[in-house]
């Protein structure tokens, strides 16, 4: 990774982009869902330009919060640069969901056919890059990882959570003091592993955080709460200092 003349303290690539990274904060803050963008080179996925809008492409607003977030924690944040509907960066390369052909009632017709050697070009050209940048960034630092999800998911009952803390079993620990923070907020309906488990083998917190014992936690904010830039900015002055509250609380007690 090479810093672009007049990009102070930012990197980019195709596949990704880094916004302070010189920050000296103890954490890295990472966006795996950042954008709906599909590269020049893949041209089209076949959908309509509303479902390209649609969670199904990205998290939306989970950008502008990580990046506020890296800022309010003097931290480098990392987001991709590419549509999860590409090639998802938090599956591991062996997930069947890798490539998705039907999200939430849509089907995919770029992804209907796709062959081995069109998904070795994104691993390639997209997804690897992607998570080179972020194992080089999560040396010696705690995993923020942020996401949005969908007020409601077609046929399903609503979702009644503002933000969830999601974690796998295999280590806890951050999320745990996390919850244990934000439950002291009356105003939150707090998901605990909600709006689904956060272990999933071979994602971007197991890739990054659990398979080096580095400290770590995923917040999942409901997208109808940050769909503008001040509700970004509120929610990421909201979660820094339960952040570095619950930081500060597990590093006494290891």
């Amino acid at each position: 990774m090479k810093e672009s003349p007049g990009e102070n303290h930012k990197m980019r690539h195709e596949a990704f982009r880094v916004d302070g990274a010189s920050r000296p904060g103890a954490w890295l803050v990472t966006c795996d869902h950042a954008t709906n963008r599909v590269p020049d080179w893949l041209g089209d996925l076949g959908i309509a330009a509303e479902d390209m809008g649609r969670h199904i492409a990205y998290d939306p607003g989970a950008r502008g919060v990580a990046l506020a977030l890296g800022r309010l924690l003097d931290s480098p944040v990392i987001c991709s640069d590419f549509s999860r509907l590409v090639i998802d960066p938090n599956r591991g390369e062996d997930d069947p969901t890798l490539v998705m052909k039907l999200y939430d009632g849509t089907i995919i017709p770029a992804n209907r056919h796709v062959d081995a050697a069109e998904v070795a070009r994104r691993l390639d050209r997209l997804y690897r890059p992607y998570h080179r940048a972020c194992g080089e960034l999560a040396e010696g630092r705690v995993i923020v990882a942020v996401h949005s999800f969908t007020p409601c998911l077609k046929g399903r009952p609503p979702r009644p959570w503002h933000v969830g803390v999601l974690y796998s079993h295999l280590d806890a620990r951050l999320s745990r003091a996390l919850i244990d923070r934000l439950r002291h907020e009356a105003d939150i309906c707090l998901g605990d592993n909600e709006p689904y488990s956060g272990h999933l083998p071979g994602d971007a917190i197991d890739r990054h955080a659990l398979r080096h014992g580095r400290h770590n936690t995923l917040i999942e904010l409901r997208n109808d709460l940050i769909d503008t830039p001040a509700r970004q900015e509120a929610w990421a002055q909201r979660l820094a200092p339960a952040l570095q509250d619950a930081l500060n609380g597990v590093v006494i007690t290891d």
